[in-house]
């Protein structure tokens, strides 16, 4: 399938888009090249490391969100188990490993095809989602790597919800 090349001169480059939320909400963040942001976001369960890195030739704008949860080769095919039923969940972005470091992360894109312009709903949504993704099952996975259960022991453990307060 042939496609065609065409260049987009864009009114904002996407990632400065992200880099004034990141400043907005005074999060921590390194713009360590043009097509690329560090950022990193408190949650309840732990600090998300985010990196995004913008593709001029995709015009897609990605993110990676990696958490502190090292997997030890004893637990990997517990973990993978565990990824296999997560994503199946999933509408938006996917868990996955980075298999060289061992750690667990979060991905999702945003495709700006044509030259669409990004705005902040749509960065803050992509932010939101994923946060809030690591946020659900980060009990899940720490609950394999840490304390040796099964995918489905944590997964139905993790996604338990009580109604009301106590």
């Amino acid at each position: 399938m042939a496609t065609a090349q065409l260049a987009f001169e864009r009114a904002v480059h996407p990632l400065d888009t992200i880099e004034r939320i990141a400043s907005t909400q005074d999060w921590s963040f390194d713009r360590s090249a043009d097509d690329e942001i560090n950022i990193t976001v408190s949650g309840h369960w732990a600090d998300y490391h985010l990196s995004f890195n913008w593709r001029d030739d995709l015009e897609g704008l990605h993110l990676a969100c990696a958490f502190d949860l090292k997997i030890t080769k004893t637990r990997q095919d517990e973990i993978y188990r565990l990824i296999a039923i997560v994503n199946e969940q999933l509408w938006l972005g996917h868990f996955d490993i980075w298999a060289q470091e061992g750690v667990l992360m979060f991905r999702n894109c945003l495709l700006l095809a044509g030259g669409a312009e990004v705005t902040n709903q749509q960065c803050e949504a992509l932010l939101q989602v994923s946060v809030e993704t690591c946020e659900r099952y980060f009990p899940a996975f720490q609950y394999v790597i840490w304390a040796g259960r099964s995918a489905e022991e944590a997964i139905e453990a993790s996604l338990f919800e009580t109604v009301g307060h106590a």
